[in-house]
């Protein structure tokens, strides 16, 4: 996609599921298609040509988790130009569940984890120099 003057746009959603104080988050195996990232990652994806980014957040989770969900809270939309220059437009949604669902990654993710809200991976670890961590804690502060 291209903003009117010809700069990249790239809309992401992701959701980040709650239990209790932990989060799920997961490792791709083609960084490329994750901005060259690797590490830890809360579950996102490019938001299609005209998809909502509530049911792109369950697209997610239906085909990188095999997880299906009608319940997702809104958590909080960014802005910012990423490191290619692009102009990069996130939508977070997040959900909590009572109990651990039964997780079946797909062919895209490498390795999942569920961790504590306070355990969290160290920034090195975390895809973008430890961005979920600063979007896990925005959420969690908004309930």
């Amino acid at each position: 996609m291209q903003t009117t003057d010809n700069k990249p746009v790239k809309i992401v959603a992701d959701i980040l599921l709650i239990h209790n104080n932990r989060v799920l988050l997961c490792k791709y195996k083609d960084a490329n298609k994750y901005d060259h990232q690797q590490g830890w990652f809360i579950p996102d994806d490019l938001v299609k040509y005209g998809e909502h980014p509530g049911d792109a957040a369950r697209r997610i989770l239906n085909e990188q988790m095999s997880y299906i969900t009608a319940n997702l809270s809104p958590g909080f939309v960014e802005s910012f130009i990423g490191n290619d220059g692009s102009w990069h437009l996130i939508f977070h949604y997040w959900q909590k569940v009572d109990a651990l669902p039964e997780i079946m990654p797909t062919g895209e993710i490498s390795e999942y984890k569920w961790f504590e809200r306070f355990g969290l991976p160290a920034d090195s670890d975390i895809a973008h120099r430890g961005w979920a961590r600063y979007t896990i804690e925005k959420i969690f502060g908004n309930f």
